[in-house]
Protein backbone atom coordinates (compact mmCIF):
# COMPACT_ATOMS: atom_id res chain seq x y z
CA UNK A 1 0.00 0.00 0.00
CA UNK A 2 1.20 3.54 -0.68
CA UNK A 3 2.43 5.18 2.51
CA UNK A 4 -0.26 7.86 2.59
CA UNK A 5 -3.13 5.35 2.31
CA UNK A 6 -1.55 3.13 4.95
CA UNK A 7 -1.14 6.09 7.27
CA UNK A 8 -4.77 7.08 6.72
CA UNK A 9 -5.96 3.60 7.63
CA UNK A 10 -3.63 3.40 10.63
CA UNK A 11 -5.16 6.62 11.92
CA UNK A 12 -8.64 5.09 11.55
CA UNK A 13 -7.57 1.87 13.29
CA UNK A 14 -5.66 3.67 16.03
CA UNK A 15 -2.59 1.49 15.48
CA UNK A 16 0.70 2.11 13.66
CA UNK A 17 2.38 -0.97 12.16
CA UNK A 18 6.08 -1.65 12.65
CA UNK A 19 5.83 -4.09 9.73
CA UNK A 20 3.68 -2.51 6.99
CA UNK A 21 3.70 -5.78 5.03
CA UNK A 22 1.38 -7.28 7.65
CA UNK A 23 -1.11 -4.50 7.07
CA UNK A 24 -0.95 -4.98 3.32
CA UNK A 25 -1.43 -8.73 3.60
CA UNK A 26 -4.44 -8.30 5.91
CA UNK A 27 -6.13 -6.24 3.20
CA UNK A 28 -5.20 -8.48 0.25
CA UNK A 29 -8.01 -10.67 -1.07
CA UNK A 30 -7.04 -13.94 -2.76
CA UNK A 31 -8.23 -12.57 -6.11
CA UNK A 32 -5.45 -9.97 -5.97
CA UNK A 33 -2.86 -12.51 -4.85
CA UNK A 34 -3.70 -14.81 -7.79
CA UNK A 35 -3.24 -11.93 -10.22
CA UNK A 36 0.28 -11.44 -8.90
CA UNK A 37 1.10 -14.96 -9.98
CA UNK A 38 2.40 -15.96 -6.57
CA UNK A 39 1.29 -18.63 -4.13
CA UNK A 40 -1.84 -16.96 -2.72
CA UNK A 41 -1.53 -18.76 0.62
CA UNK A 42 1.63 -16.74 1.24
CA UNK A 43 0.20 -13.38 0.21
CA UNK A 44 -3.57 -13.20 0.76
CA UNK A 45 -5.38 -12.61 4.05
CA UNK A 46 -7.06 -16.00 4.54
CA UNK A 47 -4.57 -17.37 7.07
CA UNK A 48 -4.63 -14.08 8.96
CA UNK A 49 -8.42 -14.26 8.97
CA UNK A 50 -8.20 -17.75 10.51
CA UNK A 51 -5.90 -16.51 13.26
CA UNK A 52 -7.86 -13.32 13.80
CA UNK A 53 -11.08 -15.26 14.32
CA UNK A 54 -9.47 -17.12 17.24
CA UNK A 55 -7.97 -13.97 18.76
CA UNK A 56 -11.31 -12.19 18.47
CA UNK A 57 -13.14 -15.04 20.22
CA UNK A 58 -10.58 -15.14 23.02
CA UNK A 59 -10.52 -11.39 23.66
CA UNK A 60 -14.31 -11.07 23.54
CA UNK A 61 -14.69 -14.00 25.96
CA UNK A 62 -12.06 -12.54 28.28
CA UNK A 63 -13.73 -9.13 28.27
CA UNK A 64 -17.21 -10.50 28.91
CA UNK A 65 -16.04 -12.67 31.82
CA UNK A 66 -14.28 -9.65 33.34
CA UNK A 67 -17.37 -7.48 32.93
CA UNK A 68 -19.87 -10.06 34.18
CA UNK A 69 -18.18 -12.55 36.55
CA UNK A 70 -21.57 -13.65 37.92
CA UNK A 71 -23.43 -14.00 34.62
CA UNK A 72 -24.50 -17.48 33.45
CA UNK A 73 -22.70 -19.09 30.54
CA UNK A 74 -25.78 -18.84 28.34
CA UNK A 75 -25.94 -15.07 28.69
CA UNK A 76 -22.25 -14.66 27.95
CA UNK A 77 -22.57 -16.94 24.91
CA UNK A 78 -25.40 -14.81 23.54
CA UNK A 79 -23.38 -11.63 23.90
CA UNK A 80 -20.30 -13.23 22.37
CA UNK A 81 -22.27 -14.65 19.43
CA UNK A 82 -23.47 -11.17 18.58
CA UNK A 83 -20.09 -9.48 18.93
CA UNK A 84 -18.22 -12.02 16.75
CA UNK A 85 -21.00 -12.44 14.17
CA UNK A 86 -20.35 -11.65 10.52
CA UNK A 87 -23.18 -9.12 10.60
CA UNK A 88 -21.64 -7.17 13.48
CA UNK A 89 -18.13 -7.34 12.01
CA UNK A 90 -19.47 -6.14 8.66
CA UNK A 91 -21.17 -3.18 10.31
CA UNK A 92 -17.97 -2.24 12.15
CA UNK A 93 -15.91 -2.57 8.95
CA UNK A 94 -18.51 -0.59 7.02
CA UNK A 95 -18.38 2.26 9.54
CA UNK A 96 -14.56 2.22 9.38
CA UNK A 97 -14.85 2.46 5.55
CA UNK A 98 -12.53 -0.52 5.37
CA UNK A 99 -13.72 -1.35 1.87
CA UNK A 100 -11.86 1.66 0.51
CA UNK A 101 -8.55 0.06 1.52
CA UNK A 102 -9.07 -3.53 0.31
CA UNK A 103 -6.66 -4.86 -2.33
CA UNK A 104 -8.81 -6.78 -4.81
CA UNK A 105 -8.41 -8.50 -8.14
CA UNK A 106 -10.07 -6.98 -11.18
CA UNK A 107 -12.96 -9.44 -11.18
CA UNK A 108 -13.74 -8.92 -7.51
CA UNK A 109 -13.47 -5.18 -7.99
CA UNK A 110 -15.97 -5.28 -10.85
CA UNK A 111 -18.45 -7.35 -8.83
CA UNK A 112 -18.61 -4.86 -5.95
CA UNK A 113 -16.17 -6.60 -3.62
CA UNK A 114 -15.52 -3.46 -1.58
CA UNK A 115 -19.05 -3.63 -0.21
CA UNK A 116 -19.43 -7.39 0.19
CA UNK A 117 -20.32 -8.50 3.70
CA UNK A 118 -18.01 -11.52 3.79
CA UNK A 119 -14.98 -9.69 2.39
CA UNK A 120 -15.26 -6.85 4.87
CA UNK A 121 -15.87 -9.10 7.88
CA UNK A 122 -12.96 -11.34 6.90
CA UNK A 123 -10.63 -8.39 6.37
CA UNK A 124 -11.46 -7.07 9.83
CA UNK A 125 -10.54 -10.44 11.38
CA UNK A 126 -7.32 -10.44 9.33
CA UNK A 127 -6.49 -6.99 10.68
CA UNK A 128 -6.88 -8.27 14.25
CA UNK A 129 -4.32 -10.99 13.49
CA UNK A 130 -1.98 -8.54 11.76
CA UNK A 131 -2.03 -6.25 14.81
CA UNK A 132 -1.37 -9.24 17.07
CA UNK A 133 1.59 -10.46 14.97
CA UNK A 134 2.98 -6.94 14.73
CA UNK A 135 2.60 -5.78 18.31
CA UNK A 136 1.42 -8.67 20.48
CA UNK A 137 -1.75 -9.38 22.40
CA UNK A 138 -2.03 -5.98 24.17
CA UNK A 139 -2.66 -3.83 21.08
CA UNK A 140 -4.86 -6.58 19.62
CA UNK A 141 -6.89 -6.62 22.83
CA UNK A 142 -7.14 -2.82 22.80
CA UNK A 143 -8.33 -2.83 19.18
CA UNK A 144 -10.99 -5.46 19.79
CA UNK A 145 -12.34 -3.90 22.98
CA UNK A 146 -12.29 -0.39 21.51
CA UNK A 147 -13.52 -1.06 17.97
CA UNK A 148 -15.42 -4.36 18.05
CA UNK A 149 -17.11 -3.79 21.42
CA UNK A 150 -17.90 -0.21 20.50
CA UNK A 151 -21.29 0.71 21.97
CA UNK A 152 -21.21 -2.35 24.24
CA UNK A 153 -18.32 -0.90 26.24
CA UNK A 154 -20.30 -0.33 29.42
CA UNK A 155 -22.00 -2.97 31.52
CA UNK A 156 -25.48 -1.56 31.05
CA UNK A 157 -25.16 -1.42 27.26
CA UNK A 158 -23.53 -4.84 26.99
CA UNK A 159 -26.34 -6.53 28.90
CA UNK A 160 -28.73 -5.04 26.37
CA UNK A 161 -26.65 -6.07 23.40
CA UNK A 162 -29.66 -7.02 21.31
CA UNK A 163 -32.54 -5.05 22.84
CA UNK A 164 -36.02 -5.29 21.34
CA UNK A 165 -36.97 -1.63 21.18
CA UNK A 166 -39.99 -2.37 18.97
CA UNK A 167 -41.60 -4.52 21.65
CA UNK A 168 -40.73 -2.00 24.35
CA UNK A 169 -42.24 0.81 22.28
CA UNK A 170 -45.43 -1.17 21.70
CA UNK A 171 -45.81 -1.89 25.42
CA UNK A 172 -45.14 1.74 26.34
CA UNK A 173 -47.66 3.02 23.81
CA UNK A 174 -50.29 0.62 25.18
CA UNK A 175 -49.61 1.69 28.77
CA UNK A 176 -50.06 5.36 27.78
CA UNK A 177 -53.21 4.55 25.74
CA UNK A 178 -51.60 5.80 22.54
CA UNK A 179 -51.93 4.42 18.98
CA UNK A 180 -49.79 1.42 18.10
CA UNK A 181 -46.41 2.19 16.50
CA UNK A 182 -46.27 2.29 12.71
CA UNK A 183 -43.15 1.65 10.63
CA UNK A 184 -42.53 2.90 7.10
CA UNK A 185 -39.57 2.16 4.83
CA UNK A 186 -38.77 5.58 3.37
CA UNK A 187 -35.75 4.73 1.26
CA UNK A 188 -33.45 1.93 0.09
CA UNK A 189 -29.96 2.79 -1.12
CA UNK A 190 -26.96 0.92 -2.45
CA UNK A 191 -26.36 -2.30 -4.41
CA UNK A 192 -28.36 -5.45 -3.70
CA UNK A 193 -25.61 -7.06 -1.61
CA UNK A 194 -25.00 -3.97 0.55
CA UNK A 195 -28.22 -2.00 0.89
CA UNK A 196 -28.95 0.59 3.54
CA UNK A 197 -32.50 1.34 4.66
CA UNK A 198 -34.16 4.47 6.01
CA UNK A 199 -37.11 3.61 8.26
CA UNK A 200 -39.57 5.84 10.05
CA UNK A 201 -41.20 4.90 13.36
CA UNK A 202 -44.30 6.80 14.43
CA UNK A 203 -46.68 6.79 17.39
CA UNK A 204 -49.66 9.01 16.64
CA UNK A 205 -48.90 12.42 15.15
CA UNK A 206 -46.49 13.72 17.75
CA UNK A 207 -43.80 11.08 18.24
CA UNK A 208 -41.78 10.24 15.15
CA UNK A 209 -38.18 9.36 14.32
CA UNK A 210 -36.20 8.18 11.31
CA UNK A 211 -33.11 5.97 11.35
CA UNK A 212 -30.78 4.28 8.89
CA UNK A 213 -29.46 0.72 9.10
CA UNK A 214 -27.91 -2.09 7.11
CA UNK A 215 -31.19 -4.02 7.36
CA UNK A 216 -34.86 -3.07 7.68
CA UNK A 217 -34.86 -4.67 11.13
CA UNK A 218 -31.89 -2.72 12.50
CA UNK A 219 -33.16 0.56 11.06
CA UNK A 220 -36.60 -0.07 12.57
CA UNK A 221 -35.07 -0.88 15.96
CA UNK A 222 -33.01 2.34 15.94
CA UNK A 223 -36.03 4.44 15.00
CA UNK A 224 -38.13 2.71 17.68
CA UNK A 225 -35.42 3.38 20.27
CA UNK A 226 -35.57 7.12 19.63
CA UNK A 227 -39.39 7.27 19.70
CA UNK A 228 -39.31 5.28 22.94
CA UNK A 229 -36.88 7.81 24.40
CA UNK A 230 -39.16 10.68 23.38
CA UNK A 231 -42.21 8.99 24.88
CA UNK A 232 -40.49 8.30 28.17
CA UNK A 233 -39.17 11.83 28.28
CA UNK A 234 -42.67 13.26 27.72
CA UNK A 235 -44.42 10.94 30.18
CA UNK A 236 -41.63 10.94 32.70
Amino acid sequence: MPATRAETLEAVLGYCFENPELLERALTHKSRAYERGADPTLHDNEQLEFLGDSILGFVVSEKLVALYPNSPEGRLSKLKAHLVSASHLFQVAYELKLGEFLLLGRGEEMSGGREKKALLANALEALIAAIYLDGGIDPAREFVTGIIFGEFHTAEQALGAVPDYKSALQETAQSLKLPQPRYTILEERGPQHAKTFLVEARVGKEWVSQAEGLSKKSAGQKAAQEVLRLLRQTSG
